[in-house]
């Protein structure tokens, strides 16, 4: 016992003196890493504002773009898993830099160039060493951030020679974007897979999809009105990942809607997984309000032969400190299943998605969708309808085969020496374009009948 204690003692110890070697030498190499990262992080971060920006934002860009000069600080090492062939390092890591970062933003309402200031990072970032027999003994580096304390990044906005309140919502449209970014690309079980040196078999180490859902949103009931004259017209956007929302047809003045309609959703970690469900009231005039937004963690699933009926209180917010009261918003009732992919079913989903991403791109460039981040429905959705074989891009309850909405295997990330592999995208909006909804629906289902031929 006393011999556990003193050896666990001395493993403290180490590992303070390995975080205090760290901070040390991250303190002198601050000012060489700002300046590279600065480099890497506009080539590689700014094409995603452009994908992860929201409706009503035209165009989203660094128009100065600096880490500063102090540096982040490593606050504790834990070794989670030591085994042959791997290491696995939990990094707690904290940042109140001093940044230079102005934004600037086109919107439909205004142009305006915004600063983030008095930044602050805590996260948890895990880092896994793939061990090589080659020098330098190490293949591959991958790294995320834990879903498990929540990442917090916290800053304050101001605008440069104007006001905030020139671009309605604006402060939230940017913390949504941010918050899109970081759960789509870099919250466990997304990660970014770095490997050193040529021809390295990164297989391995990349995400891939566990299983499938097929999720129902049969109706809603007792939701709050957001009008002043009249009823609400609500519907669902419903996702696990940002980038590849999907959402329900609107019923028009009704606050206990019934929708009745299936979307597949494929999840890639089981346990650290949810699916979000925002509630929005379609205004044809300006953005539209969210109603209210629930949530289902996918571990409390199990594979089953027919659906479960679910319900779920409609909250204010996810975030606690932004509940201003603690009024019920209505209850949002479900049918779910969750199926366990086969091998051949990860590989035909994660082939898929890259499909349904360059038919989002494609829309984008059309001028049909405003961003990659909006959400898709009804005839407007990349249908499942027994596409490659049965399985479906995006489910609509036509065909039951692998929705494609979310795989984890991204885009590849230009930075990081154009070697850093970004596993996994998002980010989806609710501004209403009624007048694109027609001719969207053409297209896509024109498209949709190119891909079957």
């Amino acid at each position: 016992m006393r011999a556990t204690m003193f050896h666990n003692l001395l493993d403290m110890k180490f590992v303070a003196l390995q975080v205090k070697w760290l901070n040390k030498h991250l303190s002198k190499l601050w000012p060489f890493i700002a300046q590279a990262a600065t480099l890497v992080v506009k080539e590689s971060v700014e094409p995603l504002l452009d994908d992860y920006r929201p409706p009503g934002i035209k165009s989203l860009k660094f128009s100065r773009f600096f880490l500063g000069n102090v540096p982040p600080k490593i606050e504790g090492i834990r070794i989670q898993n030591l085994q042959p062939g791997q290491i696995i390092m939990d990094i707690d890591f904290r940042w109140g830099g001093d940044p230079s970062i102005i934004l600037a933003v086109d919107s439909i309402f205004a142009s305006l160039p915004i600063q983030l200031k008095d930044l602050q990072v805590f996260t948890v970032v895990r880092t896994i060493f793939q061990l090589s027999e080659e020098v330098p003994c190490i293949s591959t580096v991958v790294v995320a951030l834990l879903a498990e304390p929540k990442p917090k990044i916290q800053y304050t906005l101001k605008a440069v020679g104007g006001s905030l309140t020139a671009i309605p919502g604006l402060s939230d449209m940017i913390d949504d974007t941010v918050n899109s970014i970081v759960t789509d690309m870099l919250q466990w079980p997304h990660r970014i897979v770095v490997p050193l040196g040529v021809n390295v078999d990164t297989s391995e180490m990349e995400l891939k999809p566990q299983g499938r859902l097929a999720v129902t949103v049969v109706k809603a009931t007792c939701l709050v009105n957001m009008e002043m004259i009249g009823k609400s017209d609500p519907y669902v956007v419903l996702y696990i990942r940002p980038m590849l929302k999907v959402k329900t047809k609107v019923v028009d003045h009704n606050l206990n809607p019934e929708w009745n309609e299936t979307f597949h959703l494929i999840v890639e970690d089981k346990e650290t997984q949810e699916v979000i469900f925002e509630i929005y009231d379609e205004d044809t005039l300006q953005q539209d309000k969210k109603m209210g937004v629930a949530k289902l963690a996918v571990n409390s699933l199990e594979p089953a032969e027919s659906p479960t009926d679910i319900t779920l209180n409609v909250l204010q917010s996810l975030d606690s400190l932004k509940v201003k009261d603690n009024k019920g918003r209505g209850t949002l009732h479900l049918k779910v299943l969750y199926h366990p992919l086969t091998r051949e079913e990860q590989m035909e989903a994660m082939e898929l998605e890259k499909k349904a991403m360059e038919e989002k791109k494609r829309l984008k460039e059309a001028g049909l969708i405003g961003s990659t981040m909006d959400a898709l429905g009804g005839a407007a959705s990349l249908v499942g309808s027994g596409v490659v074989g049965g399985v479906g891009l995006v489910g609509s309850g036509i065909g039951a085969g692998v929705g494609l909405v979310g795989s984890g295997i991204g885009a590849v990330g230009s930075g990081l020496g154009k070697a850093g592999h970004f596993m996994g995208r998002t980010v989806t909006g609710s501004f209403s374009m009624p007048r694109k909804r027609d001719r969207l629906q053409q297209v896509t289902s024109r498209s949709h009948s190119q891909i079957i031929t």
